[in-house]
């Protein structure tokens, strides 16, 4: 899986593309078929935002989160991005 960090007013530290790396391997257990992610870090006033589009065979998948910690936000894009994932795969093998 190809991952793109990108960060929009926000320093991207070798620890923040490390953590985001070592929690996108979490969803790729689930799913095998994820071809490439596109994660947007960004801070806007107070808030941390992190945005992730994931390209899957069969599908696109697309999650945000905002909280004041930036690792904070990142945890719940995970978290719902491994809920559409699971979500996904099971309406594949039902068509199937």
């Amino acid at each position: 899986m190809q991952i793109n960090i990108t960060g929009h007013h926000v320093e991207l530290t070798d620890a923040l593309n490390e953590y985001v790396r070592t929690k996108f391997d979490r969803l790729e257990r689930h799913f095998d078929n994820i071809t490439n992610a596109q994660v947007t870090l960004s801070v806007e006033k107070q808030r941390q935002k992190a945005e992730a589009d994931i390209h899957l065979a069969g599908g696109e998948v697309f999650a945000s989160n905002e909280h004041d910690d930036m690792y904070a936000a990142i945890d719940g894009m995970v978290d719902k991005l491994d809920r559409q994932i699971i979500k996904h795969k099971e309406k594949m093998k039902s068509h199937k």
